[in-house]
């Protein structure tokens, strides 16, 4: 029985590995042809439709909704900001420390950081303008391809529900955390087009990005902080 146990689980993670990568190569893919459109231009009628899409029609300054969601918006977009993101990730990164889980605990730290970098560096190579059709609802400085808040949103967020779900035995609490960390990295992103700090590709390359490199991360996790063997997934 223990070796049925043991082949079912092979098994399950064999077909899980195959399935991550396949999303993470669709990833990857949508990245670059996001990149390659809107470096030919190609992207700029889909952004501005959809962009204006979210706007008063007789006053393109003026979101579609009631005043207090623009403050909503606000909130929700700084869930993918330094400042938050830093905090979170300080936090589990000492939770992870004191479960004894250094390993983890150092991966996590670097998989931040190194999204970081592939943020600045990205938005230095592609350099595009932020949008210039309505009026900005926050501060910024940098360049729009890719959305920053959008890519380390889903960096963190989601390389943290890897991380914490890599020793949960319970698929539906796994399940839930997943499906928690989407949520708000998909929130995230949509708050920047309504803002109108960001053309609605650029959040979708910053989604791209950042599930690519959140896997990337849990692929590492799972090479170079592997856990004992468990019993198969409930």
């Amino acid at each position: 029985m223990k070796g049925l146990s043991r082949s079912r689980l092979r098994r399950h993670l064999h077909a899980r590995s195959l399935a991550l990568l396949g999303v993470l190569f669709a990833a990857l893919w949508l990245f670059v042809e996001l990149a390659e459109e809107m470096a030919e231009g190609e992207t700029l009628a889909f952004d501005r439709a959809m962009l204006l899409a979210l706007r008063n029609p007789a006053d393109p300054a003026d979101p579609l909704g009631p005043a207090w969601l623009d403050t909503v918006m606000r909130d929700i977009t700084a869930l993918g900001g330094v400042t938050v993101l830093g905090f979170v990730t300080l936090a589990v990164t000492g939770l992870l420390w004191f479960q004894s889980r250094h390993r983890s605990a150092g991966l996590l730290l670097l998989a931040i950081a190194g999204g970081q970098i592939f943020s600045h560096v990205a938005k230095a190579i592609f350099d595009r303008p932020r949008p210039d059709l309505v009026p900005h609802g926050t501060l910024v400085s940098s360049a729009s391809f890719p959305s920053g808040h959008s890519m380390m949103a889903a960096v963190v967020w989601l390389t943290l529900a890897a991380m914490v779900t890599r020793t949960e035995p319970r698929r539906v609490l796994r399940i839930y955390l997943t499906a928690l960390a989407i949520a708000v990295t998909l929130a995230v992103g949509f708050s920047r087009v309504w803002l109108g700090v960001h053309w609605p590709t650029d959040v979708l390359a910053g989604w791209a990005a950042g599930a690519a490199w959140a896997l990337i991360c849990r692929a590492l996790a799972e090479l170079l902080d592997p856990l004992p063997d468990q019993a198969p997934p409930r």
